[in-house]
């Protein structure tokens, strides 16, 4: 049976993630594991990072967990196993955040994370709520057989703004451009929340579970 595990490193919504994978996996031979233990890893075919809450929060929860960051570094840079960031796990992807203070990321992607600060000052922080996705990249095999304008659930107060406009696979509108979506090789990482995005979240759940890199 094919292996995902989700890295939970203490960042909360992870049983919301879990049900969201499982609707996503019904009816395919795959195992939803959510772990703390970097050797689950080894044997994975997808892995998972959600973060919710503070970017230095989500960091430090995963350098918490011995051996968690060369677990992933090994699988997903050198064995290039798919990997999905969300929310936050998305931020991670990024080499820094700016949310209170100066935070190193991962830095598997080029940018930095930045407050929402859109020009409306009638918009409201954090960008919560249901928006259009800007598909930059259609034909990426994470948005296969979805609608052009599709709707997905967003919670955030910062966003990933990424040095290379091609790891941007999606955009959403609030007052300015945000990074939706981001993107490269086996890397992709969501802003919002597709556990949480109904139907369309769920066919982007299930789209990265058949995702053949």
């Amino acid at each position: 049976m094919r292996r995902l595990v989700i890295i939970d490193c203490g960042s909360g919504n992870l049983h919301s993630v879990q049900a969201g994978l499982k609707r996503a996996s019904a009816g395919k031979e795959i195992e939803i594991v959510l772990t703390t233990d970097p050797a689950m890893l080894m044997h994975a075919e997808r892995i998972v990072l959600p973060g919710v809450g503070a970017f230095a929060d989500c960091m430090n929860g995963l350098q918490a967990l011995t051996g968690m960051r060369e677990a992933l570094e090994t699988r997903v840079l050198k064995d290039r196993v798919p990997f999905l960031g969300i929310c936050v796990g998305m931020q991670m992807l990024m080499e820094r955040s700016h949310e209170h203070g100066i935070h190193a990321g991962l830095g598997w992607l080029r940018g930095e994370v930045v407050p929402v600060a859109p020009a409306d000052a009638s918009l409201k922080i954090p960008h919560m709520g249901w928006n259009e996705l800007q598909l930059k990249q259609p034909a990426h095999p994470l948005f296969a057989g979805m609608e052009e304008h599709v709707h997905m659930y967003f919670v955030h107060s910062f966003h990933a703004r990424c040095s290379d406009p091609g790891d941007v696979l999606a955009a959403v509108q609030y007052g300015e451009t945000l990074t939706a979506a981001v993107g490269k090789d086996n890397i992709v990482g969501t802003q919002f929340h597709p556990e949480k995005s109904h139907k369309a979240g769920e066919r982007l759940l299930a789209n990265f579970i058949d995702w053949t890199v």
